[in-house]
């Protein structure tokens, strides 16, 4: 199946992949990949154990050089952006560990997210001034909306440590949203999850694609998410693009099933 980059449209893609090669040593990590992500869409990245997903997360995230290609964020070329101005580029990731401060509560977590996009300077927040007073309040209140929207208002007080991996994992989600992104990255957000709990996150990224008008690149494993979840998928295989379309044309596709099936399709 062709790639859908370049596909006409009135406007440009969010995300455009060219090309993309990735080596270590002798090792092709990526080969070549190409695929554009449109702004306000959920894009589900598939592909077997190695298939080149986490290599492509840790480029896009700017952890890993690529040898050729190009990454276009919103028209401006990746590489140009340091490593530590992904998230204020726009970019915004989640984790398979999750890496929460345990001790502290669900909002102040959230909280701290937010903080990463505030204003205030060291010493005024240390004098509790006016304006770091209010920037305080800001902050407070955008984590209680973001709490909102993923489900977590129950929980707004407990100690995360107290609390199950499956709430755990939303409160990752919520710190990551309260950088603000408009790109969003789901490394496999549905591992360890229970089948209820897989439901209700799909009701949530749908929510926050809607709800924030952000858009949605998802790494995952468990199918029936993605195929439910997404507007279109690109599936992987030994590092090269194999389909990229809509999740029913994808499933379709020979390859996508030769790959995950083995043999013939």
């Amino acid at each position: 199946m062709q790639g859908s980059a370049g596909a006409a449209g009135a406007n440009p893609p969010l995300l455009r992949v060219t090309d993309l090669t990735v080596r270590f040593g002798g090792i092709v990590a990526l080969d070549h990949v190409s695929f554009d992500v449109d702004g306000g869409q959920i894009c589900g990245l598939i592909g077997p154990n190695g298939a080149g997903k986490t290599t492509f997360f840790n480029c896009l995230s700017r952890l890993y050089p690529y040898q050729e290609g190009t990454i276009l964020f919103d028209g401006r070329a990746l590489e140009q952006v340091p490593r530590h101005g992904i998230a204020s580029a726009g970019i915004g990731r989640t984790f398979q560990n999750l890496a929460l401060f345990r001790t502290l509560t669900v909002r102040e977590n959230v909280m701290l997210g937010a903080h990463a996009r505030s204003h205030g300077g060291f010493l005024a927040c240390a004098l509790r001034l006016p304006g770091a007073r209010h920037e305080e309040q800001r902050v407070r209140q955008r984590a209680d909306e973001l709490m909102n929207l993923v489900g977590l208002d129950a929980y707004a007080t407990r100690p995360v440590a107290d609390l199950p991996f499956g709430i755990q994992n939303r409160v990752e989600l919520s710190r990551a949203l309260a950088r603000a992104p408009r790109l969003l990255l789901l490394d496999e957000p549905a591992a360890g999850l229970n089948h209820e709990e897989v439901e209700g996150l799909m009701g949530v990224i749908r929510r926050i694609r809607d709800a924030l008008r952000i858009t949605v690149l998802l790494v995952e494993h468990h199918m029936n998410l993605v195929m439910r979840t997404s507007d279109k998928v690109v599936a992987l295989d030994f590092g090269r693009k194999i389909a990229d379309g809509t999740p029913d044309a994808v499933q379709q596709d020979a390859e996508v099933i030769r790959a995950y099936l083995g043999g013939g399709a």
